[in-house]
């Protein structure tokens, strides 16, 4: 992806069903909890380098003994950072007292981060300041055990004024307005008024107060906390929670937007935003992970029970594409041979670009994120190339031996044209000096291309377009094709995101501004003001009756005479080369991603009602030069 975008989280529980001498017996360390969540986050770290946080329970601690560790940066680089902390801590105790290693038991009691449930998380901020105070996971402490409670997550919610609010309505006095603060208040809150329920059930049965407490702990209902506190959220979500005596769990959002996969055997319960992360780390097949379903629950007990729970109805499944398109890693199975078909689905669109003309075109990638699909892509030519070869050989006067052989020979023009420098970086503030400096992120390989040549680039998908006009367009001319072709394996991106993509803003989406400068040059601007009032009509309605009229405008219009105007806006004065933007079709994402089929970024249809409210709000501070979020 050309142009940077950030990803809201990503999630690793573990769970260890074993005592740590087991452990320590058969893997040779007592530290196999630490290393496999290591592992497990630094798989990961593509989805956050904003931020990164651990945390560790210890089960059946005696009061006065820590139980609860936790340790969050927003270091440079997060992951190391939060591992050497750890690394230092533990270490220093076997320094001072080395015999700590061949007694566990003392080694937990004395030693901080070894536990049986283990949390970690990797975040990129999608807005505000990106302090160490927003890097989860979050703490709610309390001195009675089992209402302490550990919540990280990868989610964002559109309601969280309304959430707010309902806290407050019960008394609670939250000290920010901000999802993370809600969702952990609303558990907590809940977990709380249960604690007090079974509190008073154990006391009628007699037990004293030491006794309530681990009866407590063995009869909370996870699920039905869960269900309580998750009834309005509205969002994409995949949640996961650790109680101080040792529950946990992972809840996923009813539509299944935001993922979460897990793996259960006789050692450990694990769960994981990608697939492959939990395959790589553990060496298990791609069948023995499982997708987390929608609106569903992994809850693991302190006895180490694990169940599966609807917590909430199932709506539509409508898992994130994005996710499949450039977020997630290419590595998991499914996806890598979704990147190949977006590619491959690109072809006839491409192949009428360029006039039919292989002999003259070469074809690439930018940037490495977009290489999968790039395979696709050429294999689909070479698929072409192969009929062609076959027509004509059949042909009587291309049976010489010569010609045969010039047939045969034929192959798909392939190079590597860019290369991303990535020790570079635009540290300059001034737009003029900045402006410069991207232009030179990318090198380019030069007399790959000839004057006479097609040069067709595949990017995972084009959303501001400012990397596409600032530095790869110009970057590209240099090398002097007669056309650049640059080719989206995503479609046009013309909403924002609510569930967690960093794209809030109507204005800064090139198909917006696109379809905006041809309302300009069709004399029909007065729409805006007209959408504008629409939007405002709506505000304060509840969000299931909230339309999205920002469809509209773009109905005015073809895929194709939005592609049009996107590579003129994109085309900076001084171009020699001719521009062309391909989008793929909705109709082939869907064909290539049949299993998610969230696509509201680009259709505008969203998951959930509040998504509608979202992108209203989006046109109203566009309209009115707001550049507050619209969630």
């Amino acid at each position: 992806m050309s142009d940077a975008l950030k990803h809201e989280c990503g999630i690793a529980l573990i769970r260890l069903k074993k005592p740590l001498e087991y452990y320590k017996e058969k893997y040779g360390t007592a530290f196999y909890g630490v290393n496999k969540m290591y592992l497990m986050m630094e798989k990961q770290h593509n989805r956050g380098q904003d931020g990164a946080g651990f945390a560790s329970i210890k089960l059946d601690m005696e009061p006065g003994q820590r139980y609860i560790s936790r340790v969050r940066s927003n270091k440079q680089l997060p992951i190391q950072d939060v591992f050497a902390q750890i690394n230092d801590r533990i270490n220093s105790a076997l320094k001072a007292d080395p015999s700590l290693n061949d007694d566990v038991k003392r080694l937990k009691a004395e030693v901080p981060y070894i536990g049986e449930v283990l949390l970690g998380h990797v975040r990129y901020g999608t807005f505000g300041v990106n302090s160490v105070e927003s890097v989860h996971p979050f703490l709610r402490q309390n001195s009675w055990m089992h209402r302490n409670l550990l919540v990280a997550g990868n989610f964002n919610m559109t309601n969280v004024s309304q959430l707010f609010q309902d806290l407050v309505n019960i008394g609670q006095h939250p000290k920010a307005e901000a999802d993370t603060v809600t969702v952990m208040e609303k558990i907590g809150h809940f977990l709380d008024k249960q604690v007090e329920k079974l509190y008073k059930e154990a006391k009628k049965e007699g037990l004293s107060k030491i006794e309530a407490s681990s009866v407590i702990a063995d009869r909370l209902n996870i699920a039905k906390i869960l269900r309580k506190s998750a009834k309005k959220w509205d969002g994409g979500y995949a949640m996961v929670g650790m109680l101080g005596h040792g529950d946990a769990f992972v809840l996923r959002d009813p539509a299944g937007i935001r993922p979460a996969y897990y793996y259960e055997n006789d050692e450990v319960v694990v769960v994981a935003s990608e697939r492959p992360v939990i395959q790589t780390v553990f060496n298990v097949a791609f069948e023995d992970v499982v997708e987390l379903e929608p609106g569903k629950a992994i809850i693991v007990k302190k006895s180490g029970e694990t169940k599966i729970q609807q917590i909430l109805a199932p709506l539509e499944k409508k898992a994130c594409s994005f996710e499949r398109i450039y977020f997630s890693r290419g590595s998991d199975q499914e996806i890598y041979k979704e990147r190949k078909k977006l590619g491959r689905l690109l072809f006839p669109q491409i192949m009428k670009s360029i006039g039919n003309d292989i002999e003259n075109s070469v074809f690439s990638f930018i940037p490495n994120t977009a290489e999968v699909s790039y395979y696709g892509m050429v294999k689909e030519g070479e698929l072409f190339l192969n009929e062609q070869k076959e027509r004509l050989l059949l042909q009587k006067e291309n049976q010489t031996p010569e010609k045969i052989k010039e047939i045969i020979g034929k192959r798909l023009r392939t190079e590597k044209i860019a290369i991303k420098d990535a020790k570079l970086r635009t540290f300059i503030t001034d737009d003029d000096s900045r402006d410069d400096l991207v232009a030179h992120i990318y090198d380019i390989t030069y007399g790959s291309v000839r004057p006479t040549d097609n040069l067709v680039i595949i990017d995972d998908s084009i959303v501001r377009g400012t990397t596409l006009q600032k530095s790869i367009l110009t970057m590209m001319d240099r090398l002097n094709p007669k056309k650049i072709v640059v080719v989206s394996s995503a479609p046009q991106i013309r909403y924002p995101d609510c569930y967690g993509i960093d794209m809030a803003n109507l204005e800064g989406l090139v198909a917006f501004r696109a379809m905006l400068a041809l309302l300009k040059d069709d004399n029909k601007y007065h729409l805006i003001k007209e959408t504008y009032d629409k939007c405002i009509a709506q505000v304060g309605l509840p969000d299931t009756e909230v339309q999205n009229f920002v469809k509209d405008l773009y109905g005015l219009y073809t895929d194709d005479e939005i592609s049009k105007k996107i590579a003129k806006l994109l085309s900076s004065e001084g171009l020699n080369a001719e521009v062309e933007i391909i989008y793929q079709t909705v109709e082939n994402l869907h064909k290539a991603c049949p299993k998610h089929l969230g696509d509201w970024y680009f259709t505008g249809d969203y998951p959930t009602p509040g998504g509608h409210r979202v992108v209203n709000r989006a046109f109203i501070n566009f309209f009115e030069g707001n550049k507050e979020r619209a969630y």
